[in-house]
């Protein structure tokens, strides 16, 4: 399959998911009797949109349809994507126009030392990530918080997969699913950008044979551009601890990305101070460190 043909199932995809999504009483219309589809038909999207059944139902199939971007809006409206959905969206089909791209160059992903030294410096959990969620850096504050990573072999150590892993890093969060479809939306951008990479292609099969949870997120295909989140992580020695996160770009494009964790205001802070105290402890030392890992991204 050229990448034009993926670009163009993709945006099919992509397309289909959305018009699922969207009902009819969602755009103020009336539902009708006897609907056997979930969201609109495609009929519907193809009037909202201004555009014949046939060629609506060619850019589903991913069928040698290169919509412009006048067509690409209309059809945002219709199905009221918003702005991270929109350039998801023109981003897939532009890239369903482009000749054949020059073989892509794939770097390693690396922290940069500075970073590495911040991260040492912090006084709250951090992490870096590479644009797969691979984790490639973190300070000793997030390894109590989250898990040591280096208990476990590199192509282990991955936001997506400890999501889904039983018996592995396991991230056990009290709002899940929430958490689950940010990191889905994140790799499906990532994704969108350069569809053959390898580690994406792993990455996905692996997670689609062995998750039914992962290949239900994963078909509703939700794009994120997330920079910040919360959630509840459950720990065994400290209880539930609220945090919320921010996402910090390092230089790249696309590049690694700094993930910082700090107590929502309450209990967390004095949660965050014993969690840091215990590790401490363990580790017979009184300043956090900063480690960094291997990435299987090669």
């Amino acid at each position: 399959m050229t990448a034009e043909q993926t670009y163009a199932r993709e945006l099919g995809d992509f397309l289909r998911a959305r018009r699922q999504r969207t009902t009819p009483e969602d755009l103020g219309l009336e539902p009708g009797p006897r609907r056997k589809v979930d969201g609109l038909r495609r009929e519907e999207v193809a009037m909202l949109a201004g555009l014949s059944a046939d060629y609506y139902q060619r850019l589903e199939q991913g069928r040698n349809v290169r919509p412009s971007d006048a067509v690409l809006d209309s059809l945002a409206d219709a199905l009221e994507l918003d702005e991270i959905e929109r350039r998801h969206m023109l981003m897939l089909a532009r890239a369903t126009r482009q000749p054949a791209a020059p073989p892509v160059r794939r770097r390693p992903e690396r922290v940069p030392a500075s970073t590495a030294r911040l991260l040492a410096h912090m006084g709250v959990p951090a992490v870096v990530l590479g644009r797969h969620l691979d984790l490639l850096a973190w300070n000793d504050l997030a390894a109590a918080l989250l898990g040591d990573p280096e208990a476990y072999p590199p192509e282990r150590r991955n936001f997506l997969t400890a999501l889904f892993d039983e018996e592995g890093m396991r991230l056990h969060c009290a709002d899940w699913e929430t958490t689950a479809l940010d990191y889905i939306g994140m790799l499906r951008t990532a994704v969108a950008a350069d569809p053959d990479h390898p580690r994406a292609v792993a990455l996905v099969g692996e997670l689609s044979i062995r998750s039914a949870e992962f290949r239900r997120l994963w078909a509703r295909h939700d794009v994120r551009e997330s920079v910040h989140g919360a959630k509840v992580i459950h720990h065994a020695r400290v209880g539930d601890i609220a945090m919320e996160w921010d996402a910090y770009p390092l230089p790249g494009s696309p590049g690694p990305v700094m993930i910082v964790f700090t107590p929502q205001p309450g209990a967390a802070d004095d949660q965050l101070r014993l969690l840091g105290s215990l590790g401490d402890l363990d580790a017979g030392q009184g300043t956090a460190g900063a480690r960094r890992g291997s990435t299987p991204t090669g």
